[in-house]
């Protein structure tokens, strides 16, 4: 009773300090929403997660068809050339002419065999600015193209089975970032309540340090106490006032911090409340397994690497001989005057393969095939590593929370019963029915278990919280932890 008694004094003591101060009472829940909202964490998270959104978009985007304009707008030379002549010798030519030319192409890559088929017209004019100066003018109005690697790797077909798990595991890092900004809410907020508990219990050990020196004296002078007796507790009110100016200093530090971490004003008072009740939850190991493999990033982590490394096997076989086929098929003309290039259009047809196949290059190639397979090898053993590791952390962490809730029990079992000797044997002491020494030992051990109190609720919310930024499971509502991806990066 007296504890909160003193606590409540040391609270409306922070209240009534210096004008403008604000002061805010804030509960655990309360403190991790405010850092989900205006943490420095939880905005470089949201970043994190916009960036992610903008390259799965920017994928998308290459299935889709793209319509493109340019142009040269205009292009002059002035100049001389070297013509041959029919003799076979050379001379040198006047080239005085303005070109402009523009392009419209529709583009679509094909996923099914990563080529690209384009739709184009164009149109060029040219005009002599010496001789003649004549005017010509040629138009392309329509024409297909195919654009096809033959045997190398299928970019297009990779990334629509790599991009879609690399931006799940965005999503899934996204959430387990704010579970992490809640974890160091947890820790910043238990370490102020920590501190203002040390600095509420400081103040009640100097009050009763003052007392029972005032009552030694009175003692001594009676001599019913030795002089040791009395300078011990001489002792005892020095050391209480030590204590006290290290506490206060210790939450002035924690205050700061979690202010700062929750992006709260520098005039804010923070007073964090004890979260007396925790929740009596079970979770089973097999449970948290199966949800943590199912929503973690970690899995998704494990499938992008194994898809990337696949990736660089295949690309560095498809590199080992490069075959590529260009065809085009479309009508063409050419005129003095701009709509006759467009009447008595001509056939326009290209088709170009280009091979490129290394005849000696003392095994470059093949080494690069056997780089990347090896890297393979390597990357899928450090994904068995780190799913063993996985689920040995998932594992030891249920145990832990799972007996956590006995070890807060136990907890403020202790320290109800130490502050109970501690009041007694306060009162005892002016009886002369026990010692300094008894005393002391009472103090210490009733200060030692509201510490240690206050450090079992801290590790069961930081064990709870750990557990869902595994799982991304509300383990309170049963429900997954989801958001609303695209209402977010908006």
């Amino acid at each position: 009773m007296k504890f909160r008694l003193s606590i409540f004094i040391y609270f409306f003591m922070l209240l009534s300090e210096g004008l403008g101060a604000t002061t805010r009472r804030v509960t655990l829940d309360e403190a991790i929403a405010i850092a989900r909202m205006s943490s420095v964490d939880a905005a470089v998270a949201l970043n994190r997660l916009k960036a992610s959104y903008w390259e799965y978009r920017t994928y998308k985007a290459q299935f889709l068809p793209e319509v493109s304009f340019s142009a040269t707008l205009p292009s002059y030379n002035k100049k001389y050339s070297a013509y041959q002549l029919e003799d076979g010798s050379f001379t040198f030519v006047r080239d005085n002419n303005l070109q402009i030319n523009g392009s419209v192409s529709i583009d679509q890559n094909i996923p099914l065999t990563g080529g690209k088929l384009s739709l184009n017209s164009t149109i060029n004019y040219l005009k002599q600015l010496d001789g003649s100066k004549d005017s010509r003018f040629m138009s392309l109005p329509v024409a297909l193209t195919l654009t096809q690697p033959l045997f190398g790797v299928n970019t297009l077909k990779w990334d629509k089975r790599i991009e879609p798990v690399k931006y799940r595991e965005a999503q899934a890092d996204y959430l387990e970032a704010t579970e992490r900004v809640a974890m160091e809410t947890i820790t910043a907020y238990f370490n102020l309540l920590l501190a203002q508990s040390a600095v509420a219990v400081a103040s009640q050990n100097l009050d009763n340090a003052e007392t029972l020196y005032e009552v030694a004296k009175v003692k001594r002078s009676m001599g019913k106490i030795s002089k040791n007796d009395l300078l011990q507790m001489e002792l005892n009110r020095l050391e209480a006032r030590s204590t006290l100016t290290s506490a206060k200093s210790t939450e002035k530090s924690a205050m700061f911090s979690l202010r700062s971490f929750l992006a709260l004003d520098d005039n804010d008072t923070v007073v964090p409340l004890i979260p007396d009740e925790v929740r009596p939850i079970a979770i089973n190991y097999d449970d948290a397994l199966e949800k943590a493999m199912r929503n973690n990033s970690v899995t998704l982590n494990t499938r992008r690497r194994q898809l990337e490394a696949d990736y660089a096997v295949a690309k560095a076989k498809g590199d080992l001989r490069r075959i590529n086929l260009f065809a085009q098929i479309g009508f063409t003309g050419t005129d003095n005057e701009f709509s006759g290039a467009y009447n008595r259009l001509k056939d326009n047809q290209v088709v170009e393969i280009g091979v490129s196949i290394p005849i000696l290059d003392w095994g470059k190639r093949r080494g690069k095939v056997k780089m990347a397979e090896s890297n393979r090898q390597v990357v899928e053993s450090q994904l068995r590593q780190q799913n063993l590791n996985f689920r040995q952390d998932l594992f030891i962490l249920v145990e832990r929370f799972n007996n956590q809730q006995q070890q807060v029990d136990i907890a403020a079992s202790a320290d109800a019963i130490a502050a109970t000797r501690y009041d007694t044997n306060v009162k005892t002491f002016p009886l002369g029915k026990i010692s300094t020494l008894d005393l002391n030992d009472s103090q210490v051990k009733k200060d030692e278990a509201k510490a240690a109190y206050i450090n079992e609720l801290y590790l069961y919310w930081l064990y709870f919280y750990q557990l869902r930024g595994l799982t991304l499971w509300d383990f309170v509502d049963d429900t997954d932890i989801d958001e609303d991806f695209d209402r977010i990066v908006r």
